[in-house]
Parts: structure tokens; sequence; C-alpha cells
């Protein structure tokens, strides 16, 4: 029977270099030629994943802004739901209002306001200010680490979103502040119509409340004929729950967070010891493929 391997990126198929290792190119490589379908689920956009794998010579499926949206491996749509206009301009008012960097994922640029970085900046200080012994370049490392996706468009406020023609995938709120990420999450937590993740310690992320990563891997699976009991989702962040929780095997990396680890069904390697490299070798071994 035909598997189908979900691997998230951050945390899991990137390094801590935020780069894809020889090892897991590899891997991904001898499980497509042994006919596994390999699909990247991510809370990155579309586009930001084509980026990525350039110049692998790689093409998978590609589940993006955490289940939002799912391209075929040629790079067209397949599927999508985007949030309500209107709610998702109420969300980026309120962002807005109360002092946050934020993302917007849309069909073809991350949307961000032209002075969200410095509000990071002026986070930064702050905390440096009051506690001079901070490790400062942690912060810095993951401020980069954000601004180092591909396809940012920068824009005056949310209001230039309004236009019903750009689709609002994944709103993505970050900050250094701990009370204020916790006045956030409490603010969306309870939001019916919304689906409330965090990939990463500084933020926190909204789409509608049909989009996940789990939800997104039942219906590729359905579309391609794989049964959830063949599929096999890898990840390390709290948006990679859903769908280690729904595919038939959940593998959490060597360096998930413990709620990941809790709900797997086995825990690889870290990121920077190619643990996708070694999941995928040991599914190719119990199928035979590998000696």
């Amino acid at each position: 029977m035909k598997k189908l391997i979900a691997l998230d990126l951050d945390g899991t198929l990137l390094n801590r270099n935020s780069e894809i290792s020889g090892e897991n190119i590899r891997a991904i490589r001898d499980a497509q030629q042994h006919g596994m379908e390999v699909v990247i689920a991510t809370g990155r956009a579309h586009f930001d994943v084509r980026e990525i794998f350039k110049d692998t010579g790689i093409r998978t499926w590609v589940i993006a802004a955490n289940g939002a949206t799912i391209h075929d491996p040629e790079g067209k749509l397949f599927f999508s739901v985007p949030l309500d206009k209107d709610r998702a301009a109420e969300i980026l008012a309120w962002l807005e209002r109360e002092g946050y960097y934020y993302e917007v994922i849309s069909d073809a640029a991350i949307f961000t306001p032209q002075t969200a970085r410095e509000i990071l900046a002026v986070e930064m200080d702050r905390l440096k200010s009051a506690n001079p012994e901070l490790d400062i370049e942690e912060l810095k490392e993951s401020a980069e680490k954000q601004y180092g996706q591909f396809g940012f468009s920068f824009i005056s406020s949310y209001q230039d979103l309004l236009d019903p023609s750009i689709p609002v995938y994944n709103i993505l709120a970050f900050s250094f502040d701990e009370e204020k990420l916790k006045k956030g999450k409490e603010k969306f937590k309870d939001c019916r119509d919304l689906t409330l993740v965090s990939s990463a310690k500084y933020n926190f992320e909204l789409e509608h409340v049909e989009a996940s990563k789990g939800k997104a891997l039942h219906r590729l699976a359905t579309e391609l004929g794989i049964p959830m009991s063949e599929t096999v989702a890898v990840g390390d962040s709290l948006n990679d729950c859903s769908m280690i929780a729904a595919a038939g095997t959940g593998i959490a990396m060597g360096n998930a967070a413990e709620e990941v680890k809790k709900i797997a069904d086995e825990v690889t390697l870290t990121n920077d010891e190619h643990g996708v490299a070694h999941a995928i070798r040991r599914l190719l071994q119990e199928a035979g493929a590998e000696k």
C-alpha cells in the first residue's frame, strides 16, 4: 500500500541554519523513487516553500499556511480556505491598535506593515534595558529568521488588504513581550470561527476554523486515494499536533516540544541530526525498500 509522508519545515526538515541537509534531500528522493508520496506541510507560504526547494530538483505537494492552502507538485492551487475578509480586517485592526508585528499570507506575497520591524527592534531594546543579562543574540536570530522568508511585500496598514481580490490565508503575530503574546492568545483562543496555533516561541497564528495541517492531510490523502492509516506526519511544534494526531503514524522530532512528543507514536533524531532522513530510512526498511 502506498504511503503519504507529511514533513514540517522549520525545526523539522530545516536545520538550525534554515537549510535542508544533503541527507534529508537524498532521503526524500529515495522515498519518492520507491513510490511514497511526500508532502511539505508548513505554516509558511507556498511560494516560500518553492524558493527553499528551487535548487534541489525535488517537487512535492505543499500544504501551506497551516493547512489553509494545498498546491500540487506543479504549483497549481488545489484547495484553499481563506479567512472571511471582514473577520480578517477586524483581527488586523486589533493587532495594529495593540502594536503587534504581523504578517499576512496571501496568494503571491507575505504582507507586513512598513513599520513592523521597528516594533520588534523596540521590543528588543526594552527587554535588554530591563534585563541586562539577557542574551539578545537569540532574539536577533529569531527576528532574522522571520525576515528571511521569501516574498515579502510592505504595506502602510491592513487597509491596503481590504481588496476582495486579496485572500487572507494566515495571520501571524510575533512579539518578544511575553505578556503581549499571552494577551493575543487569550483574545482569540475561544473564537469558534478561527484556528489558533503557535509555530515558534514568539508567535501565534490565526486561520479559518477549517484550516489545519491535520485537516489538509486528510483532504490530500483522500484525493490521492491513500488511507489515513498509511499516512505519516513528522513535526516539532504545536502547529504540527493536528497532523501528528491525524496521521496513521505520528513522528516527533528529537527537538520537538514536549506536548508534541506526548501525542506522537515515536520520536526521531533532531533536525540538526537529519531526523527526517532517519525516519524515512526506517520507513523504507520496513517496506523492504532498503537493506
